[in-house]
């Protein structure tokens, strides 16, 4: 009598198509789908036409605009999403269920939308908006703005991918650290920390690339500084693709980082 193992085997095989090859030819087209135009854009100039529009003084400047408000926003997102991950992980019920649903609503929003829910906060005509316009510190319009629209589409990523690593920290490491007289915030100092770590890792990573190409509450909240996103549409409108790849091959190079520090340092949350 054939045993499970040997009927298995004949089965596996039968004549006819594997679906493990059927999947990946199906999922290639999907796969050159994404690799297709991105290969297009790294063809379609030159490095040297690349590196001569990157030296140009408004790119220089969206560049730096970026980099330091997307820097600032992961901050934010960093130091005020991280407890309230840990909070949600250690938590249960309907309250935490709500939190979390109001987390993940800016990952849902239409970024425009998102833009036009932060004017109607920090905008002008609005109560905080006048507060911060008389004592000269503006919230739309500025550099104050780019932060805010940046922080509200990315600090999701901090929250849900830290909540994530915390799960993964087995709660009597914690149980145990405590019974040794050592306070929570000692516990969480010493232990989850340092163990959910890689995984808070990937989402500040996460957040600073979402940040950093962040371009329709932007365009809402403040057009002005420019940023690199706001650099590409205003250059492909002016002058058309030939002037707006440069600065997109940038932005591709600055998200190509992100995956690297997730494949290395960080714990990529996909895998």
């Amino acid at each position: 009598m054939a045993t499970e193992t040997d009927e298995t085997r004949a089965v596996s095989s039968t004549p006819g198509a594997d679906w493990l090859s059927v999947s990946l030819a199906l999922g290639g087209v999907l796969l050159l789908y994404y690799l297709g135009p991105l290969v297009s854009l790294l063809l379609s100039v030159s490095p040297g036409t690349v590196l001569g529009r990157l030296a140009q003084p408004g790119v220089v400047d969206a560049a730096i605009t970026s980099l330091l408000s997307a820097s600032i926003s992961t901050v934010l997102a960093t130091v005020f999403g991280v407890p309230l991950a840990y909070w949600l992980a250690r938590t249960e019920g309907a309250l935490a269920t709500a939190l979390l649903a109001i987390v993940v609503l800016p990952l849902v929003v239409p970024p425009t939308v998102g833009g036009i829910v932060l004017l109607s906060v920090f905008g002008p005509g609005s109560a905080i908006g006048d507060a911060a316009i008389a004592v000269g510190i503006p919230l739309s319009g500025s550099l104050a703005g780019v932060v805010l629209a940046q922080t509200f589409v990315a600090s999701p990523f901090v929250v849900v991918t830290a909540k994530a690593a915390f799960e993964g920290v087995d709660e009597r490491l914690e149980h145990a650290s405590r019974s040794l007289g050592k306070s929570r915030l000692t516990t969480a100092h010493r232990v989850t920390l340092p163990l959910a770590g890689p995984g808070i890792l990937a989402g500040v990573t996460l957040a600073f690339a979402r940040a950093i190409g962040e371009f329709g509450a932007t365009t809402m909240v403040s057009y002005f500084p420019r940023t690199l996103p706001v650099e590409i549409w205003t250059s492909f409108r002016a002058v058309g693709l030939d002037s707006a790849y440069p600065v997109a091959i940038l932005l591709l190079v600055i998200a190509g980082g992100a995956l690297l520090v997730l494949n290395t340092v960080a714990s990529n949350p996909w895998r």
